[in-house]
């Protein structure tokens, strides 16, 4: 809700503060004084266009600042974080908005939302969630087609609900086996020729049985191969010295020597029979490793140019792989997912006629939960036409008969298969045309407030604004429009621009605007009524005179019956 508007500099008025708080707010005053500039600002701050025209005369620039009270983590304090700015916790859940609008008398506008400058957008995003407004110019929340369609699903209540959440979900399992069906069947040649290719693909990947690990080891292998003269050469050289055949000392020889010369003397000295033992481990080793380079140069010899071909040849069937495929380990993974995948293809005939079997199941149950979804409507939009009809007769349209058609929609779409469109028949023998333009600027603000009073109970909008509501009506008329304004109060915030004491005295605030002698409204002009100034601005509203007497007692008379309301 709205806690507090101040307007700068917007119209005539100078400088303002409106406190408006809970409940329903009356806004009175003399023609001239700047009422409407109430709506003008309000509408800034829901991001209507700016009009250069709006600023006061001599003026740099027109200034409207709002502060709301939203919830704390509810969806206007999520946009309004979302662009940069933020509330401030009050509590319990609570948190106060700051929204800002300037426009210079060139044109020039800025927004801040939440100590943020923003876009204007910004603001008109955050209209729907905190105020509708009712004027001569905008009178309708219900101005398309579709939120036509969620306000009678809202009024229907628990039976729409449900019809509409059985529809959404047959209509959201139809959707998705249509357009599975249809995507088969459309891609039916290209996943053919997905499964031509793929199972090319693995019958040459088979044939090749490519093994992990497998290029590495082979190029290891065919480096030693086309180096084996130079690899025997010197693992003869380097055997020949550590083991030779021939009578000449090698390594093995020369070690044994050297153990031995030490083992004669090495009872004499520990040190010199530990180095001992060493040198035989040295001889060991040698031998060792001479046994190795044998078994090298054996298995060296039998490796000849046929063996190096056949690893090229090899070497060459997994290059290939790896260029049709990317790699040999790619080729390798497409064996393990492919035949998978070409079960799958080859499968498209059964799946194609499944898809369809389940898709005309799905089709029927869809029939079946639209059918009930209109009938759920029908039963729906006959209630609230009567309630609305009902409310217009109080409302001085005693011959206006208000109606909501549901009628086939020639785009069915996850809402249903309805479009609903409200109609309004201002006399006997009118022909029913859309609310907005069945009535007239003044009628419209009573019907609106009559879908509003109707629809309230069951979808609550957090702030009504009216402006002229009252507009051709008085008298008994009048207390009635003040009544379901106070109804209306019971469950949002309401806000009403008029020049009816009969309006005004179901307020439980009542502002002032007045004219300052210069012209202008200032600071001192906007003051809240209570007690005999109240009384006294309700018998000016009466009869144009704040102290006669009869204004006077009719006046207190109004405000009894605006408090019984309450």
């Amino acid at each position: 809700m709205i806690e507090e508007m101040r307007l700068r500099d917007l119209g005539v008025i100078a400088d303002a503060t409106l406190p408006i708080g809970r409940g329903f707010t009356a806004i009175t005053g003399e023609t001239g004084a700047g009422k409407t500039m109430v709506v003008t600002g309000l509408g800034l701050l829901l991001g209507q266009r700016a009009d250069s025209g709006a600023v006061r005369s001599g003026a740099a620039q027109a200034a409207v600042e709002g502060v709301w009270l939203v919830p704390e983590d509810g969806p206007v304090a999520a946009r309004v974080r979302e662009a940069g700015g933020d509330v401030e916790p009050l509590g319990d859940g609570a948190a106060e908005l700051y929204l800002g609008r300037t426009v210079s008398s060139e044109g020039r506008g800025r927004a801040t939302v939440g100590g943020r400058t923003a876009p204007a957008g910004v603001l008109a995003d955050l209209a729907d969630d905190l105020v509708v407004v009712h004027g001569q110019s905008d009178q309708l929340r219900l101005r398309s087609a579709s939120a036509q369609r969620d306000a009678l699903d809202r009024f229907g209540g628990d039976p729409v609900t449900a019809a509409r959440a059985a529809y959404r979900s047959a209509w959201d399992t139809w959707r998705e086996l249509d357009a599975e069906l249809a995507t088969l069947t459309a891609d039916r040649d290209g996943r053919a020729r997905e499964a031509e290719e793929l199972r090319a693909a693995i019958t040459e990947i088979e044939a090749a049985a490519p093994i992990a690990g497998e290029e590495e080891d082979l190029a290891r292998r065919a480096e030693r191969l086309a180096n084996a003269e130079e690899l025997r050469i010197a693992a003869v050289s380097a055997h020949a010295v550590l083991s030779s055949d021939d009578d000449g000392p090698d390594v093995v020889v020369l070690l044994a020597e050297a153990r031995r010369a030490l083992e004669r003397v090495a009872s004499s000295d520990a040190e010199l029979a530990s180095i001992g033992e060493q040198i035989a481990d040295l001889g060991y080793r040698a031998t060792d490793i001479a046994v190795a380079l044998s078994g090298y140069l054996a298995d060296l010899d039998e490796s000849g140019p046929h063996e190096l071909a056949a690893v090229d040849e090899r070497r060459g069937v997994l290059a290939a792989l790896a260029r049709a495929h990317g790699s040999v380990d790619a080729a390798i993974a497409l064996l393990e997912t492919g035949s998978a995948r070409l079960l799958e293809l080859d499968d498209d005939g059964d799946r194609v006629e499944r898809l369809g079997v389940q898709r005309d199941a799905a089709a029927a149950e869809l029939d079946a939960a639209a059918d009930a979804l209109t009938a759920a409507r029908l039963e729906a939009a006959a209630r609230l036409g009567a309630a609305v009809t009902e409310e217009l007769h109080a409302l001085a349209l005693p011959d206006a008969k208000l109606t909501v058609e549901v009628t086939p929609s020639s785009t069915p779409g996850a809402h249903g298969r309805d479009d609903v469109a409200i109609l309004l028949a201002p006399h006997p023998g009118a022909d029913p045309r859309p609310v907005s333009r069945g009535a007239s600027g003044g009628e419209l603000s009573r019907v609106m407030l009559a879908i509003e009073v109707v629809i309230a109970g069951v979808d609550p909008v957090p702030t009504f604004v009216f402006d002229e509501v009252d507009a051709g009506i008085g008298g008994a008329a009048a207390i009635e429009v003040g009544r379901r304004l106070a109804r209306l109060a019971e469950s949002s915030q309401v806000i009403a621009v008029t020049h009816l004491a009969q309006v005004a005295a179901f307020a439980g605030n009542h502002l002032t605007v007045v004219k300052g002698n210069d012209g202008a409204v200032t600071a001192s002009s906007v003051r809240r009524l209570e007690g005999a100034e109240r009384e006294a601005e309700m018998a000016r509203l009466l009869s144009g005179l704040s102290d006669s007497d009869a204004a006077l007692t009719h006046a207190r008379e109004l405000l009894e019956t605006g408090r019984g309301a309450h």
